[in-house]
């Protein structure tokens, strides 16, 4: 587990390090993930500690939410005044992602004229 866990953290962290060099506008684990994602299509197997260690991550997943839900309450009365703002902002951007989906799969899905 911990040579699997070393090899995630170091995607990660030459994600981040491309990030700094480049100023490139996306997060350092995004650009680590898509790292990681091309060497294991490039190997053509996923190895089975890394696959059980992400396995083993993703089960304690929701974990990562208690920070989330904590700051929440830390910061309620701020929430309360910013609701109806935060609400016009969750429901525009779900809209605006159903859209783009939308649109996306009417160009990708093949014409019935075939």
């Amino acid at each position: 587990m911990l040579p699997a866990l070393t090899a995630l953290l170091v995607f990660q962290l030459t994600g981040e390090v491309l990030v700094l060099l480049t100023a490139l506008p996306v997060p350092g684990p995004v650009i680590g993930m898509l790292l990681l994602v091309l060497s294991l299509s490039a190997r053509g197997e996923l190895p089975v500690a890394l696959r059980d260690t992400a396995n083993g991550m993703l089960q304690h997943l929701s974990l990562l939410f208690v920070p989330a839900g904590v700051g929440v309450m830390v910061h309620y009365a701020r929430i309360a005044n910013e609701l109806p703002a935060i609400v016009v902002c969750v429901v525009a951007s779900t809209v605006l992602t159903i859209a783009a989906t939308a649109s996306v799969m009417k160009a990708l899905m093949p014409r019935g004229d075939a």
